[in-house]
């Protein structure tokens, strides 16, 4: 399998409900390191996985609403958790229409599969892995 992983990050707040969180369920604010890695079984015609300019310039699209936002007042998140999982899995599925549309310069059939991983820190992250098709 290939990859190419472009990375940036964001800066917000947010606050979580639920005991487990303890300190945490106050408003708090945290940088985000987040990578995306395209993933297919094969190069195309230029012996790429995709453009990565272009996989870059999504990764930044993806994340520019939620940069120094405090997502507990972004709609689309509303009474959820915005935990670093969460979010793993809401950057994967808005780069997934990018590349399912072709968006990343080759056609989103030949993709196999996108990883969203999402640091927190230097010692805690998390990851969501999934298939386009």
């Amino acid at each position: 399998m290939y990859a190419v992983e472009v990375r940036h990050h964001i800066m917000i707040a947010h606050s979580f409900r639920g005991a487990v969180f303890g300190p945490a369920q106050a408003l708090h604010g945290a940088t985000f390191v987040v990578d995306a890695a395209i993933l297919a079984e094969t190069l195309d015609q230029n012996g790429i996985v995709v453009d990565i300019g272009r996989l870059d310039e999504a990764l930044k699209a993806v994340l520019a609403p939620l940069n120094y936002k405090n997502l507990d007042d972004v709609p689309a998140f509303a009474g959820k958790n915005t935990t670093t999982e969460f979010l793993t899995r809401h950057v994967h599925e808005k780069l997934a229409e990018v590349a399912r549309s072709g968006g990343l310069g080759r056609d989103g059939r030949e993709l196999h599969a996108i990883r969203v991983t999402i640091s927190e820190s230097h010692v805690a992250r998390a990851w969501y892995e999934a298939p386009l098709w």
